[in-house]
């Protein structure tokens, strides 16, 4: 059973320091008990978001096709599937030159008013965002993709009230067969 002070003394988190996320890693006793949970099912864990509702070419809410995603379809399949806070899956993808650009779509009303203040949370949406990156960039590089994290200069950093640009992913690989279908 996990709780937060113990695994604080355990690890010997000092003062100024916070744990924001916490994953359990190992095997259930029982093999599939994690698939049928309540828990999973009430949190709406098989609940993914639709590829189209995700994943741009050009600009945001211009549906990328898995087949004009080329070489970077099962990458952008793995941030589909990618687990996030109250599995709100804030990552919207849009394909533009050799870019994939990563922007965060909060969801409103989220971790917002006196639950957060009280509670000192950290910005759940933002940790959502690197663990779509690490899904992104580990599936990319299995598959023999390269390419490097940049921030782009000259963007709308807010394309609406709700979406910020964060980051892109460089393709570096030549011959990726972004086709912009």
């Amino acid at each position: 059973t996990f709780t937060k002070s113990r695994f604080a003394k355990k690890i010997q988190l000092s003062e100024n320091e916070t744990i924001p996320a916490v994953t359990s890693v190992g095997e259930f006793a029982v093999p599939g008990q994690s698939r049928k949970g309540f828990a999973s099912r009430a949190a709406g864990s098989f609940k993914r978001l639709p590829w189209q509702q995700l994943i741009s070419k050009e600009r945001l809410g211009n549906p990328l096709t898995l087949q004009g995603a080329g070489n970077y379809a099962t990458a952008l399949e793995m941030v589909r599937l990618a687990p996030s806070a109250s599995n709100k899956q804030p990552w919207r993808i849009v394909s533009h030159n050799g870019f994939w650009r990563f922007y965060l779509q909060r969801t409103p009303g989220y971790q917002q008013g006196l639950i957060k203040n009280l509670l000192d949370l950290c910005d759940l949406q933002r940790l959502d965002m690197g663990i779509a990156m690490c899904h992104f960039e580990l599936a990319a590089l299995e598959l023999g993709m390269k390419g490097q994290w940049r921030v782009e200069e000259n963007l709308n950093p807010q394309p609406d009230p709700l979406t910020e640009y964060l980051v892109s992913w460089q393709d570096e690989t030549g011959g990726s067969s972004i086709d912009l279908r």
